[in-house]
This record gives structure tokens, sequence and C-alpha cells, in this order.
């Protein structure tokens, strides 16, 4: 399954009076995840327009320059939205969330603030399996339109793509439903979806004590059917203590690859895992990395595969933020994303992640800022047409209320985003 394109094509927009632009080009070239130094590469520049066509950005110049080419290669004078001297910068791609389910899952939420650990509340019948009754009872249509609220919510903080995940069905029928919820979903939307099946969340209750038979129910009989109708880009697990093991990993990676799908996993986020063993498949992303041992973080410089960190959750969670400082001095490559779900990081916000990601894991707002770009684009293997302002790349845009790029990350729990532009459709807030 390819990205969702978004519902027709959008009519010509210019986009003026800005003050920063953050491009996100890479000066060299290259069109690699950053790294190291390069995570701090904005490319800035100040006092420029931009001309977006066809759903791409056409042009980024002079205002003067670009009126006057809209509007003789249009026959006419272009929508323009004044940016009033704001920052403007590729739309965030937010790389990891869970947003089919049905409600909030506040007893845990209760438990939590008493004491109780997230194993603690998943032996005792939360979690995870708490959400899957309302998902197996809903309609697709139900639950499309729950997808289509997060997607909105998204956009109004600035995020422009979206991977989102199945995960709260964990039977065939229910986990097909919540894919196809995502594609109808994604339909309706103006931004970017890419689809994930995570039917190896953790093992339903009716499969208790027997995980090996739903590992092959995972492999033999859920993955080829995601495959044939096409409704998903990647498979992930949740390969945890509670979850499934590396050596399950192993063989639903292996199903996945051959169904033709790409692989992504969430690891050590409670535990350390040995993930040497998963690195013959080169993951596209290893999501959370919040217990990841010295010799897997050395591993991670010398990997394609992107680390997702998710500082919602371990803010939510009351429990250790991922080691992103080491990581980036060790050469990984870092992305950032909200892990929006309904038990660990109910929150939509990137512009929160990057306040998160600066205040409790050191990383500078240029770094952060890159690492929900560019580095998260990558981890969705769109890199070469998202996560920077460059002439053919998807017009994907935030349009911030501020002056700086540092007060994103500066001003917590306040809405800055004024405008997104999402394959060239303007939405304003």
């Amino acid at each position: 399954m390819s990205p969702i394109p978004a519902q027709g094509i959008a009519k010509p927009l210019l986009l003026t009076n800005l003050g920063q632009l953050l491009t996100l080009k890479d000066a060299s070239g290259r069109n690699e995840p950053r790294r190291g130094r390069q995570l701090s590469e904005l490319g800035i520049t100040n006092n420029v327009a931009i001309f977006c066509r066809d759903g791409k950005i056409a042009a980024v110049g002079s205002e003067v320059e670009l009126v006057a080419r809209a509007t003789q290669e249009i026959g006419a004078e272009p929508r323009v939205f004044d940016c009033r001297r704001g920052t403007v910068l590729p739309g965030f791609v937010d790389s990891h969330t869970h947003p089919v389910f049905v409600s909030p899952r506040l007893v845990d939420f209760e438990q939590r603030i008493q004491g109780s650990t997230y194993e603690q509340i998943a032996q005792a019948g939360g979690g995870i399996r708490s959400s899957i009754e309302g998902v197996r009872k809903a309609s697709e249509e139900e639950l499309s339109n729950s997808v289509l609220r997060a997607f909105e919510d998204m956009e109004r903080s600035g995020t422009t793509t979206v991977e989102a995940k199945s995960g709260y069905g964990l039977s065939t029928d229910s986990e097909l439903k919540s894919l196809r919820a995502i594609r109808r979903a994604a339909q309706r939307w103006t931004g970017t979806a890419i689809s994930t099946f995570l039917g190896a969340h953790v093992v339903p209750a009716e499969f208790d004590q027997r995980a090996e038979a739903y590992v092959d129910l995972v492999c033999r009989e859920m993955i080829p059917k995601v495959a044939r109708e096409k409704l998903a880009d990647f498979v992930d697990v949740f390969c945890e203590r509670g979850g499934f093991t590396i050596a399950q990993t192993e063989r639903i990676f292996e199903a996945a690859q051959n169904a033709g799908l790409g692989t992504r996993a969430h690891v050590c986020q409670f535990t350390p895992q040995d993930l040497s063993k998963l690195s013959r498949f080169e993951p596209a992303s290893y999501d959370h990395l919040d217990c990841l041992s010295d010799e897997d973080l050395q591993a991670m410089a010398r990997q394609s595969t992107i680390c997702t960190l998710l500082p919602g959750a371990s803010y939510f969670l009351a429990h250790l933020y991922p080691i992103a400082r080491r990581l980036i001095d060790a050469g990984a490559a870092i992305a950032l994303a909200t892990d929006f779900n309904p038990g660990t990081s109910p929150t939509t916000s990137m512009p929160l992640v990057l306040s998160l990601a600066c205040t409790q894991m050191r990383m500078s707002p240029a770094e952060a800022i890159c690492a929900a770009t560019v580095n998260a684009a990558h981890s969705l293997h769109l890199g070469q047409r998202k996560g920077s302002v460059e002439i053919g790349n998807d017009a994907d845009l935030a349009v911030f209320d501020v002056k700086d790029y540092r007060e994103i990350c500066y001003w917590f729990g306040r809405d800055t985003c004024r405008a997104t532009v999402l394959n060239g459709h303007l939405a304003i807030h």
C-alpha cells in the first residue's frame, strides 16, 4: 500500500510574508537520515515566499518574483496566505501512533496514579487488552470516524503525515476492520497516512498460555490477508516482556518480508532486548528504546534503522526517558513521535513532544525539529518527498505564529500553529 493521496488536487497556493523558513534541506545534497551534528542543520532562510502547485512545492523565492510567476503559470492570481512574519517549516511526520480505539482507559489512568505499574495493570485485565472489546464491537464506520478525528487533531498542531497502527482488535476480522478504518479515514483527510499492521501487540485472552498458536495465526493468516488487500506498508511487533519474545518477533518479521511488507518494532521500553538478532531484517524503525543496552546503543550508529523516541509515553507513565543524548553522540539516527494511544500517551501534539524532548531528554530545539520532520519521514521510507521544503517535494507545511523556531518547543501547552498545508491543501486553524 502506497501513501494514501489527499482528496483531489489542491488549487495553486502562495504563502507570503514569511519570517523564518526552516527548509531542512541538506546543503550537501544527501537524502539520508540526519545523525550527530547534522541534526542541527535546519537550512534557515528569511523573507521568502513559497509557491505550491498540484500538491507540490513549485518554487521558493522572493515574493514579487513568485507572484508574477504564479500568475503567469496559472493565468490568474493564486490563493494567497499571509504568514504574518511567522515561522514556517515542513509539516511534522508523526511516525508512531495508535489511533484505532473507541474509549480512553480512565481506570488504568487512576490505577497508575495510585501506584500500579504498567505490568500490574495489564495482569489485572487492563492495558491493551481492555481496549479490545470496544474495537471488536465497533463498526468500521465508527472506527474510521474516530481515526479521522485524531488525524484532524494532529493537523491542528502542525502534523501533515501520520503512521497509523492497528493492534486493538487482535483477531483476524477486527484487525482487518481496523486497517480498513484507517484507509477510510485517510481517504477523507488531506494529509498522508501510512498504515501499519500491529496484530502482534499482545496475546489476546482467548490465546492465554498459547502464545505460539497466536503467532501462527498472525503469520499464516493475518499477514497474508493484510498483504493481499494492500492494507498496510509495515508490520510491527511489541517485543517486550508481556508481549512477544525476540524469537517470536523473528518469525513475524520473516512472514512480513515474505509478504513484501516492511518491518518496525516496539523494543526496550521496559526491559533490554538483544536487538542483534533482528538486525538482519533491517527494520525501518526501533521504537521506545527506554532501556537500550550499551551494546545495542553502539550498534545503532552502524545501522540504517531509525531510533524513534516517544517521550510522551515516558511522561504519562512517569517512566525512564530515552537516552537521546547518548544515541545522538554515538551517531544513531533518531526520530520523535507522539505514540498517540489511549493507555500510555493520549496526546496528538507534536509540539508537546518536542518540548519534552528538549526539557527531559536534553535535545536542542533544532535537533528535535529535525527528528520530527526529516528523520521521521525516513523512518516511513518517505524521505524522498517529505520532511523538507524543496522543489518537487510534497507541499506539506506548518505555519507557526512565532518569530523564532525555538518558541515551538518553548511554549508547551500553548497552540501556536496558525495554519497547515497538507499536500497543497491549506487548513487555517
